[in-house]
């Protein structure tokens, strides 16, 4: 018996699941903002992932090819730089502005690794709902935040990639638990910096450990789950449902209102989202990424 669904709906569920485990995980994030700082929830987000995953799944050090390590510790530097570059933009510019700049990488990709025309459309589409789900203007916006997201957009290219390649060549998550040992040991000296030992309050370990699972572990499976199942560009244009699961969660949960824009921009990603998961066509996760 499988541990996930199968086949294209399954990947869709997948990604979903992992979406919505990601916001969970960012609502709590917030909460350690004032204690540990941007620097200090990355590195323990990655910590406690990377110790979570390490002992659920002690994944084989033995009998690894260079070419194994060169993999994890390029996937390692992905997941570390992404965290870290999205938390510093956050820190300087509004969520849904970085979110939407983000994204760029992912949609990006989308189109490059399809080489369709019907990629054009879907990227596109979702460009614009995520655009007006963001505000639509970046402007006057500090410029190292806006320097961030875009690092973390290419980063975030890199480890849709990476991921597909990784979840090849590992069994189960195993090049992903190994991943994320090297992307923790990367940030600790940033988050032990910054933070210090507020690291190691009781509280905030705990928070921490909350947001390892719903923000890192968690998704970071799922999604490693679905790339086996779906090529990297239909992958990628389903990122975009992210922001908008954030905003109905915001409705049903906090009741934020949603207006007509607000609406339409959700329509829009959820129809970009299906288009490119129908393009995908039964080729499913076969079709190698770039």
């Amino acid at each position: 018996m499988q541990p996930f669904p199968a086949g294209r709906a399954g990947a869709v569920l997948l990604v979903l699941a992992a979406a919505g485990s990601t916001q969970f995980g960012a609502a709590v994030a917030a909460l350690l903002f004032p204690r540990v700082g941007p620097l200090g929830v990355v590195t323990l987000r990655l910590a406690l992932s990377a110790a979570i995953l390490l002992v659920l799944f002690r994944p084989r050090l033995s009998g690894r090819s260079a070419a194994d390590w060169r993999l994890v510790a390029a996937f390692g530097l992905a997941l570390g730089g992404m965290n870290t570059a999205f938390y510093a933009a956050i820190d300087r510019i509004p969520l849904g502005a970085a979110v939407t700049l983000e994204l760029l990488g992912p949609l990006a990709l989308s189109v490059v690794a399809a080489r369709r025309w019907t990629s054009l459309v879907w990227a596109g589409l979702a460009l614009t709902g995520v655009v007006l789900l963001g505000g639509g203007d970046v402007r006057g916006l500090d410029p190292l935040g806006v320097l961030f997201a875009l690092v973390a957009a290419a980063l975030w290219a890199a480890y849709i990639v990476l991921s597909s390649r990784v979840g090849r060549r590992f069994a189960r998550a195993d090049g992903l638990a190994l991943a994320m040992a090297v992307a923790a040991a990367l940030s600790l000296p940033f988050g032990l910096a910054h933070a210090g030992g507020a690291l190691l309050a009781p509280g905030t370990l705990a928070a921490g450990a909350t947001v390892a699972v719903l923000s890192s572990a968690l998704p970071y499976s799922l999604e490693m789950a679905a790339l086996r199942r779906l090529p990297a560009a239909t992958f990628a244009v389903m990122m975009s449902l992210a922001p908008a699961i954030a905003a109905l969660a915001g409705f049903l949960v906090l009741d934020q209102a949603l207006g007509p824009v607000q609406l339409a921009a959700i329509a829009l990603v959820a129809l970009a989202s299906a288009g490119a998961v129908r393009a995908a066509g039964p080729r499913g996760a076969d079709a190698a990424p770039p």
